[in-house]
């Protein structure tokens, strides 16, 4: 019998945990499929059906704010700018959403099967991952189409924004996802949290807008938010009609990703702490 949860010393490494994880990779890859089938079950379009939200939210803002309120006159593109924040933010809140429920959702399999609870929030991750590379693709090919597709060494800027997201997401949803099975009010709390997170990331205005402002101090608190980096970071790899304009990007952006990078790996290490502490009451939770 092994003892689960209890017994750990918060301060000792995660890699045993990783490797019972990295040995049961093949049932994370099926609990991935599973979630993606179950999710548009009986669906006509199917997986569709994940690119159809974000795109209703683009002609959303894309006429509200960008030709009703005029946003659209002083960013170039606009059209790209909000795909490109929206396809970011759709990832950020998926990965968080679905990992906070993720062990609710598989209650019957946490109370009978015998394997590291880790791999059900992991598998929420893995199935964000691929709603966000079909999300991409239409992204990269609406580019091409109007014919702004980045050529430049900017695009490089892709691959940290998105290590950033996703490592602090992950940290958030993991951590979530074990209190959630305590305090059940927490799933509808991230939901609150996530609408007013939206209106603190550049996603429907641009940076300027925010740093144009009398902030002072609180201009560095707005760049705490590891979301508004990887936007940030995303806009500067694919928005290119904004990449010469002055002001659209703050100052020393990669140095911000780069911390912002380094605190989510220490948080996500102190979430895998919690979770292994957490996890041994689960099924009496449940």
């Amino acid at each position: 019998m092994e003892s689960v949860g209890a017994t750990i010393p918060f301060l000792s490494s995660n890699l045993p945990e990783v490797r019972k994880i990295w040995m049961r990779r093949e049932l994370v890859g099926l609990l991935v499929r599973r979630e993606l089938r179950a999710r548009y079950k009986g669906s006509s379009l199917g997986i569709v059906w994940s690119l159809i939200k974000p795109l209703v939210q683009l002609l959303v803002f894309y006429f509200a704010i960008g030709h009703v309120l005029g946003a659209a006159r002083l960013i170039p593109s606009y059209a790209i700018f909000v795909f490109i924040g929206l396809t970011v933010w759709t990832f950020a809140t998926e990965i968080i959403t679905s990992g906070t429920r993720s062990i609710l959702d598989n209650a019957g399999l946490v109370r009978k099967v015998a394997v590291p609870r880790e791999i059900f929030p992991l598998a929420a991750i893995g199935g964000a991952v691929v709603n966000l590379g079909i999300q991409f693709i239409v992204l990269l090919a609406a580019m091409l189409a109007i014919g702004e597709f980045p050529v430049t060494w900017e695009i490089l800027w892709v691959f940290p924004s998105l290590l950033l997201v996703v490592t602090f997401c992950s940290a958030i949803a993991i951590l979530l996802a074990a209190l959630n099975v305590y305090f059940r009010d927490i799933q509808h709390l991230v939901e609150v949290v996530l609408i007013v997170a939206f209106w603190a990331s550049p996603i429907v205005y641009a940076f300027s807008f925010v740093s144009s402002l009398p902030l002072g101090g609180w201009l560095q608190v707005y760049l705490l938010n590891p979301i508004t980096l990887g936007v940030l970071g995303m806009q500067r790899a694919l928005w290119t009609a904004g990449a010469d304009l002055a002001g659209m990007f703050p100052p020393q952006l990669g140095l911000g990703i780069l911390i912002a990078f380094a605190v989510s790996l220490i948080l996500l290490w102190i979430s895998l702490r919690a979770f292994q502490k957490l996890q041994g009451n689960f099924a009496q939770e449940l």
